[in-house]
């Protein structure tokens, strides 16, 4: 399946890779030529047991390819993840600025169906609000734009383990027939069946497991 990753910070790089990992054919595009030109060599600019060495056989084997290119990472995708930053503004809410950039990008630029697929820590109903900004950029009509949750659940360290051999996969839709889709990209393991909540409910999960994360044990 052709997938895209918007995005190469450490959740899209690793999404990207280990996609690529089980078969299919990834493009990763970054808004960071200099980041782009590292990954092309096949150097990896984080830290991350094992992910060296599957972006360059990846590579290697035509599986992965990396852009500063929106129109090539959005054109032909069945599956668009958008793995962006989305810092802190100074009142504490997540500034969704690139997330919006993201979506209008895929807008504008798909030539198929597509299902966009946030991984991004995001608020609750962004999903909604994902799918209205897909309907004002839209440029080409009968296009169908479906919007699903796949909170990221990695951990810094053994990202890549836990990509490829998931303890749990959450998908959120408001559609289960969307389900069968966003199955097709998970790993070969989990394709029998995962969670389905509707997408605000998989944010709730993503945002719950990031709190736990910051969040001190209790004494």
């Amino acid at each position: 399946m052709n997938v895209s990753v918007i995005g190469t910070g450490y959740v899209g790089l690793v999404t990207g890779t280990c996609l690529a990992e089980i078969g299919h054919q990834v493009v990763c595009m970054d808004d960071n030529p200099a980041k782009v030109e590292v990954l092309l060599q096949g150097r990896v600019p984080i830290y991350e047991p094992y992910l060296d060495q599957l972006v360059a056989s990846n590579i290697r084997n035509g599986r992965l390819r990396f852009t500063t290119d929106a129109a090539e990472a959005a054109r032909e995708a069945a599956v668009i993840f958008i793995c962006v930053n989305t810092p802190p503004r100074p009142d504490g809410e997540a500034d969704l600025t690139y997330v919006e950039l993201a979506t209008r990008r895929i807008a504008e630029q798909a030539t198929r169906d597509t299902i966009i697929t946030e991984k991004s820590t995001v608020p609750v109903q962004t999903g909604q609000w994902i799918e209205k900004t897909l309907a004002i950029y839209k440029k080409r009509p009968g296009i169908t734009f479906d919007v699903a949750s796949n909170p990221e659940f990695t951990r810094e360290g053994m990202a890549v383990e836990d990509f490829l051999h998931p303890d749990r996969i959450v998908v959120g839709s408001p559609a289960p027939g969307r389900r069968r889709r966003c199955a097709n990209s998970t790993p070969p393991s989990w394709r029998g069946g995962f969670p389905v909540p509707s997408t605000p409910n998989a944010a709730w999960t993503g945002l719950s497991h990031s709190w736990s994360r910051i969040s001190p044990a209790p004494s």
